[in-house]
């Protein structure tokens, strides 16, 4: 998880279609509150799913491919933990190494051979996608959405891959907006559309697997301005395993593991 979500809804606005029966201040009131009218009603339903029952912790490691041209170029092996909903570390290659990155709040800590390179900001928005908005009020959730570059007020139906998803930040066959592909029946997130100066980002998250309350996606495919960059799979996957808050913290690196 290098870069680590909403719930049924009818595409009234688009498709022009009414019910006739009930109708808003004159039918059955539980029916109404089961039709979402916008992204946030989305985000609730799913925010009521899984918050106070997602697992907290999570460990695997990944296989990681990098491409260029559409051709393999490198594979090399991660080990990677994370406590939700800010703390992520990757150690690249073995840990014994002393090249890794740790994600903490919102910043960014870079190792090399044992030694900090660098730091920068980076709140690691896939972490809060894929897992870590549970942890937060629905209401911190909705404006982190908001500053992520997701326009709420924008959803529809539509389908990848033979199932139904619910869509957020685009309309109907809207393709150069910010947005979130959600599979319907588990409300997680499938695919991921993000779009900056020259630069359109793709994430696709295959191959789920239930795991204490939430889901992890095992299979990762990244792709920038089309073209494939990376592929992940995850192996080992572990959820609410005891893990030392020192492996995040950037003062205790290469002290405990």
């Amino acid at each position: 998880m290098t870069m680590r979500l909403l719930i049924p809804f009818l595409l009234l606005s688009v498709t022009g279609f009414r019910p006739a029966m009930p109708v808003p201040g004159s039918g059955d009131p539980a029916q109404s509150s089961r039709l979402p009218m916008d992204g946030k009603d989305i985000v609730k339903k799913m925010h009521a799913r899984y918050a106070g029952k997602w697992y907290r912790s999570f460990t695997f490691d990944q296989t990681t491919q990098f491409y260029r041209n559409d051709s393999l170029k490198g594979e090399q092996t991660w080990y990677e933990a994370l406590i939700f909903p800010d703390k992520f570390r990757i150690d690249f290659g073995e840990p014994d190494s002393g090249n890794a990155v740790i994600y903490k709040g919102d910043s960014a800590y870079n190792f090399r051979k044992g030694k900090l390179r660098s730091v920068r900001k980076d709140e690691n928005d896939l972490t809060f996608l894929l897992g870590g908005m549970y942890f937060f009020t629905l209401d911190q959730s909705l404006q982190k959405l908001k500053e992520l570059g997701y326009d709420l007020d924008k959803f529809h139906e539509d389908s990848w891959k033979g199932k139904p998803v619910f869509v957020l930040g685009a309309a109907k066959s809207e393709l150069t907006t910010n947005q979130l592909w959600i599979d319907k029946e588990n409300l997680y997130l499938v695919r991921m559309l993000k779009f900056g100066k020259d630069r359109k980002e793709e994430a696709i998250f295959d191959n789920h697997l239930q795991l204490g309350g939430g889901w992890t996606e095992t299979r990762c495919d990244f792709f920038m301005n089309d073209k494939l960059v990376q592929v992940e799979r995850y192996h080992n996957c572990k959820a609410d395993v005891p893990l030392d808050e020192r492996l995040f913290d950037p003062v205790f690196f290469g002290q405990a593991h």
